[in-house]
């Protein structure tokens, strides 16, 4: 009968992931803990995978939902590209956050005191 329990080093070569990362993992990954030793099931940990999955992202579709959703008269190409990159990359910022690059009134605000 095939062991059906890994312990950390057999999960790090089965996922190809570092032990430290797992052990720093350990909170989310399904366990077993028998005094120091942590013990996995492979199904439970294929099951947690699965969770973990991430589809790719179709940037085209996202742009044209968009454009479907945007005031033609006001479009502005620019906008809805860089609307949907950062949607697609998980950029999008709420209203409460900034962009450093995008801070106005940095600039060097000395006035000449020696104008004739």
């Amino acid at each position: 009968m095939e062991n059906q329990f890994l312990t950390i080093k057999e999960l790090s070569a089965y996922l190809h992931i570092k032990p430290a990362t797992l052990y720093a993992k350990v909170g989310d990954i399904p366990h077993y803990k028998v005094g120091r030793l942590v013990l996995f099931k492979r199904e439970d940990v294929d099951q947690w995978m699965e969770g973990c999955r991430r589809d790719p992202v179709d940037v085209e579709r996202m742009a044209k939902a968009i454009l479907r959703s945007t005031d033609r008269g006001a479009m502005d190409v620019k906008n809805v590209v860089k609307k949907t990159i950062e949607r697609a990359k998980g950029n999008v910022l709420t209203s409460d956050q900034g962009r450093p690059d995008r801070n106005k009134g940095l600039g060097k605000e000395v006035k000449d005191e020696f104008v004739s």
